[in-house]
This record gives C-alpha cells, structure tokens and sequence, in this order.
C-alpha cells in the first residue's frame, strides 16, 4: 500500500517542483555585440576596421549548449535560450542615419586630428579642445553633445525594442567596446582607467 502511495506523491512534488522553477533571461553577450559591430560599422562607414570586440569572433557567436534538464520533460525550454538583440526598428535606424550622417559631416575630421575620442563609457569626448581652432568650438562642443544626446537614445532604444529595459548598462558597455574595436589607427579611446592611448 505504501509503495502505490508514493509514485503519485513522488510525481506531484516533480511537478510542483518543475511549476515554481523561475526562468531567468540572460543577458545574450555575443548577440549584442554582433548587433554593436553592425550597427557602428554602418556608422563609421567602410574605412573602418572590423576589428570585432573581444576576440574570435566565431567563438562570440558560437551558441551554448547545456547539458539535459529532467525539468525539460515538464516544461518548455526557455524562450530566453533564443534571445536575439534587435537594432532594426524604425527610432533606431533613424538615430543610426543621424550618427552616420553627422560622422561624415564633421566628427570624422576631429577623430582623424585627435581632438575628440571615445569615452569609456561608450560617449564622445572632446579630448584635447586645443586641435579645434577657437571660431568652430562651439560647434564642436554642440556636435559631442548631439552625438551623446543620440547614443544615450540608441543604448535605451535597443535595451526597451528588446523588452529588457535592465539591459541598457549592458548595451551601453558592449557598444563602448565596438566603437574601440572598430576605431581607425591613429584614433583615441579611453581605457576602463580613464587614461587615454591611440590606437
């Protein structure tokens, strides 16, 4: 009698256990940085290297297999094991044509001359204000601040397009990184310890 008792007990517990599992969304690295390097390349246009950020990028992009889940048999699998970062939305594609339309106007030319560089936190910075002659400073000041204005929009696009407002720390550091990556020789960056070098 004992042992008729305990399979249906021991398969409600399974399935209580299997209904509180909570399934966590993970924050997907290598879709996000794959979506960075496109997304920058298209701003900076086909001189730029493209270098990815961090490595091989065949390794960033490989996918991440786990092991077998008993769970599985009781409920789906994660829809988070298929998460993808979306760029191609109307507000960001509009950003992007600005940022690529104001690269190419002027701010290519203050990269090339070392008097702005890119921030560690994935900004704009007028780095040396002594390589922008005294009559176009203001300009200069009002195209950083345009630009920081747009990619303060695009990280807070890209992490609310994707339903993860909690994202855009992450989108914001991952794009720091591909601006880095893809900077033409000669550029300046800002390492995480504020120091400034050249690529």
């Amino acid at each position: 009698m004992k042992r008729l008792l305990v399979a249906p007990a021991l398969a409600l517990a399974v399935f209580a256990l299997g209904a509180c599992v909570t399934i966590n969304v993970y924050f997907p690295a290598a879709e996000a940085q794959q979506a960075a390097e496109e997304f920058v390349e298209k701003v900076l246009g086909e001189e730029g290297e493209a270098a990815p950020a961090g490595g091989d990028p065949q390794a960033l992009r490989a996918p991440v297999r786990a092991g077998f889940n008993p769970l599985s048999l009781l409920i789906g699998e994660a829809h988070a094991q298929e998460a993808d970062i979306t760029i191609r939305t109307p507000a960001i594609q509009a950003i992007q044509d600005r940022m690529a339309a104001r690269f190419q106007s002027g701010l290519q030319a203050h990269f090339d001359s070392g008097a702005v560089g890119f921030g560690k936190d994935g900004l704009v910075v007028l780095r040396d204000p002594s390589k922008v002659a005294l009559k176009d400073r203001v300009s200069v000041n009002q195209l950083v601040a345009d630009e920081n204005r747009d990619r303060n929009a695009v990280y807070r696009e890209i992490a609310v397009a994707n339903n993860h407002p909690e994202w855009e720390t992450q989108i914001r550091e991952t794009f720091a990184r591909q601006w880095v990556a893809s900077a033409r020789k000669g550029w300046w960056y800002q390492a995480s310890d504020g120091a400034w070098k050249q690529k």
